[in-house]
Formats: structure tokens, sequence, C-alpha cells
């Protein structure tokens, strides 16, 4: 752990490679009047939209949208079969028959899903406004970094795994609430470096809605992903015979009331993982690398928070334009994939940090349980 002093709250950070842009915004939340204790940065730490992705800030009272961010309740789920032993050809008959069931990219579902949490729904405007898109968008993986990954463990245990978020079901929950605290700080003339950082005040029904919304998209998302994995294992064990010894399902965008440090505070975990002690945890690396099982180890130093992944080391498009696709497809050797070409670059292996370096610089925050290596990757 590093410590920047510079700022009104000091900086602490979990890796030495950040860029200029996150760091700027670190800084940005440390002199927030409404941050407490100090800013902690993730080993897989890059510049976000407001806050850095790999971020983890407490306040007092007030709520931040864009410290969340718009995939609200992004996140994992892994399980673990019975299943020791699996063939190329499985892993691609698998994998087809997964793309024919579960949507990806901008997709969407034709009829409507069934999940119970749809009837429980909060009478708030941007919530009801978009519940009848969102039973379509339910059991759907999305684009960018989204993945169905099949892997196998180092203690020979075949798992999947499957990283998505709450569609654009939260990414509509998170602008309209970004939208209103940017009109209440403009009004009030809030004393914040950047607008990109506007706050709700919890006190406000703006605020209290807001919270209330973001945990309605939480339960969305850990519902989608679990609805995805369902149809995936069924597909696996109708192939394998297999059968399901655990799961574990996780967010890592996200806020929520948390007792540190004796107080009460909002804690802001924005692609950052709860690592309170015990708790088990997902990191996945690149689609070419390594992915891991954790257990937090409840360090207090970073709210109790670990990385939620390898984390980019270069942008989109400077991957597209600096990354060769001959190499990036020797990285996936042995691993069913879909980096055909130019256009996918941008989530090849070569735009991501180490994942093994990410891992040793927070080894005061988890203890490695399971390391899992790729068989077979679907992108969104």
């Amino acid at each position: 752990m590093k410590v920047i002093s510079t700022e009104r709250l000091p900086i602490k950070m979990w890796l030495d490679d950040i860029e200029d842009g996150a760091l700027a915004q670190a800084k940005d939340l440390a002199n927030l009047f409404f941050a407490k204790k100090w800013i902690a940065i993730m080993p897989d730490s890059h510049q976000g939209y407001g806050m850095p992705i790999g971020g983890v800030m407490a306040t007092d009272g007030v709520i931040v949208p864009n410290a969340v961010g718009v995939d609200i309740g992004c996140g994992m789920i892994a399980a673990k079969t019975t299943l020791l032993e699996i063939d190329i050809e499985e892993v691609k008959k698998i994998m087809g028959r997964i793309r024919e069931i579960v949507p990806v990219g901008f997709s969407h579902n034709q009829e409507p899903q069934n999940w119970s949490g749809f009837d429980n729904a909060p009478d708030i405007k941007i919530i009801q406004q978009e519940l009848d898109s969102a039973r379509k968008q339910l059991g759907t993986l999305g684009g960018g970094n989204h993945f169905i990954e099949i892997q196998q463990s180092n203690e020979g245990h075949i798992w999947l795994m499957i990283h998505s978020g709450s569609r654009n079901f939260g990414f509509k929950t998170a602008k309209e609430y970004h939208n209103k605290a940017k009109e209440l700080c403009e009004q009030w003339r809030s004393d914040i470096p950047n607008l990109d950082l506007a706050f709700l005040p919890m006190e406000t029904q703006d605020g209290k809605d807001y919270y209330e919304a973001m945990k309605y998209c939480l339960l969305f998302a850990e519902a989608s992903r679990a609805l995805m994995m369902e149809k995936s294992i069924n597909i696996v064990q109708e192939i394998t015979g297999c059968h399901v010894m655990e799961k574990v399902n996780i967010h890592h965008n996200y806020a929520a009331f948390e007792h540190h440090y004796g107080k009460n505070v909002i804690i802001h975990r924005k692609g950052a993982t709860k690592a309170t002690e015990g708790l088990k945890g997902i990191i996945p690396g690149s689609m070419g690398t390594n992915s891991y099982i954790v257990e937090g180890l409840g360090n207090p130093e970073s709210f109790m928070s670990c990385s939620h992944g390898a984390g980019r080391k270069m942008g989109r498009k400077q991957a597209k334009k600096d990354l060769k696709l001959e190499i990036e497809q020797k990285r996936m050797g042995g691993i069913v994939h879909g980096l055909r070409n130019e256009s996918k670059l941008d989530e090849a292996p070569g735009a991501y940090k180490d994942i093994d370096t990410v891992m040793e610089n927070q080894s005061d925050l988890v203890k490695i349980v399971v390391k899992l290596k790729p068989l077979g990757n679907i992108k969104g």
C-alpha cells in the first residue's frame, strides 16, 4: 500500500502503475467535503467517469451516483461442478448451445422472463418506466467486458463463470439520478471539484429514491446472473451429466450503509468487491488469463474491499490501434474463443493488467482459495 498525502484526505493505493487520469480522479475524491477517512484505490484501478474504476469511498450522509457507476450491480457468478474432465469438442458444444439461449451484446430476450422480484418493484418513476423492458433484459449478458467462461480449477474441477450487470435498466436509473444530482449541485453551487461527482443528500427524497432504485437494480443484476447460470449449467449437465457443488454470486458496483471506524457511513464501491473476513469473492482475469475465487481478509484500510478483476491498462480505442491480432490470438492458445478480428482487440488479454501482479498487490486484502484456468470464453 502506498499513501498520497497531498490532498484533504489521504489516498491509499494498492498499486504502482496508476494512470494520470485515474490519479487525478482519486485526488478529486479526496477533496470532497463529505468524503471520510481516506480514499482507497484497488490494484486494478483505471480511469472511469468521475470516480476511477477500482475506487472505494466512504461518505457521510450523501450518495454519489457516479461513484456507483452506470452499470449498477455489475458483478460475478461462479459455479463449481463435479466434472473433472472435459475435452475441447465438449467445450465447443457447450459454448455453442449457450450462445443459442443467452442473448449477448445488444440483444434481449424475445419474451418477458419470470422473476418474483418484478412483483415487488419500488414505486419509483424510472423503475416503473423501465420495468417492461427489464422483463426482456433479465438473463442477458450485455457487451463490453461481460463474459461467460468455462474454466478448470487447480483442484481439477470444471467451473462456469459469468460477468454481467443490470443492463439498460441500471444504466437508465444511473443516468436519471446523476442528472438530478447535477441539477441539485448546480442549484446550490456545491463545493465539489467536478460535476461528475455530483451527490444527493440522503435526507432528500431523490437521495432516498436513488438508494432504493439502486438496491432494486442490484437484485435485478443478481437474478439476471443466476438465470444465465441456471441455463448454462443445464446445458453442461445435459452434455456431461455433472452436478453443481457450490455457487458464488457477488456485485462490484454499488453503495451500502456500513459501519467503519466507529461510524455509520455509505461505502461506494465502483469496480471493487466487498472483502470482509471469510467472505467468498471472485476476481476474474482477462479472457486469456487465470481467474480466482478468494476469501476476504477484512482489511479495514481498504474499507474491507478488494479488486473486481485485472483492470484495463489501455482504453478500447488504444487497444484496437496498438495491439496485434496474431500476438493476442497466440496468447489465447488452447482456449476456445471469439477473438477472430481486429474489432475484438479491445477485450484482448493485452488490453488488461497482469492478473498475477494484481493479486500480489492485494495479498493483504484477500487470500486465494481456487485458481481457475480458462478453457472457453464467450464475450458480449
